[in-house]
């Protein structure tokens, strides 16, 4: 409604009382009062865990502790890494296809511009590296993963992505983002759905 309105009034004499007031248009009643409410909510600030989008999926996530999580889903053998990748002898960091080893690993995470050391270190096999070079644990993954994905690190902050469970007010166990994604291929792959239920014979009297 445009400022300088002329707004009817809302309130009229109750013809069986007259010295009692009823609404008068109570559709216009509720309609002033929603858009009062949506004004002033407006005027708040959102919370943190809403103000996502491009600044906060960009965003590096910091996490003032470290959080209770699972062992990595290595598979069986292949860690630690430093059993076959010798610290002696130094590492190969061109970018290449994978032909004497790791070959059934296929990169499907913005594989235009990433590759293997863009994660794993150079230096330390045993090790994952952040963006400023900082060496971590395979158990502290989601701080390279929020490196990227900014807002969904923060929604699993917040316990409303991946799984998290604890006290509502305590301590708190996550899994991490690979107990549900791959690595290197994140995207979830289609399910086959199963055939449907058999349907139950017809029943018959004895």
């Amino acid at each position: 409604m445009a400022y300088g309105a002329v707004v009817p009034p809302l309130l009229e004499p109750c013809a069986p009382n007259p010295g009692r007031m009823r609404v008068k248009y109570p559709g216009l009643l509720l309609c002033a009062v929603a858009s009062w409410l949506a004004t002033a909510c407006q005027e708040h600030e959102r919370p943190s865990y809403l103000s996502h989008g491009v600044e906060a999926a960009s965003t590096p996530v910091e996490f003032e502790q470290e959080l209770e999580v699972p062992p990595p889903p290595f598979t069986e053998g292949a860690f630690p890494c430093s059993d076959c990748h010798d610290p002696a002898i130094p590492p190969n960091t061109k970018r290449r296809e994978m032909k004497l080893a790791h070959t059934e690993i296929k990169l499907h995470h913005d594989a235009e511009h990433r590759w293997c050391l863009d994660c794993h270190s150079a230096e330390n096999r045993d090790k994952l590296h952040l963006a400023s070079g900082e060496l971590i644990d395979f158990t502290e993954s989601y701080k390279l993963c929020g490196q990227c994905h900014g807002d969904k690190a923060r929604d699993w902050r917040a316990g409303v992505h991946g799984r998290r469970s604890g006290n509502w007010d305590g301590h708190k166990k996550y899994l991490l983002c690979v107990n549900c994604h791959n690595s290197h291929a994140p995207k979830f792959q289609p399910l086959k759905p199963l055939p449907p239920p058999i349907r139950p014979a017809p029943r018959t009297s004895s």
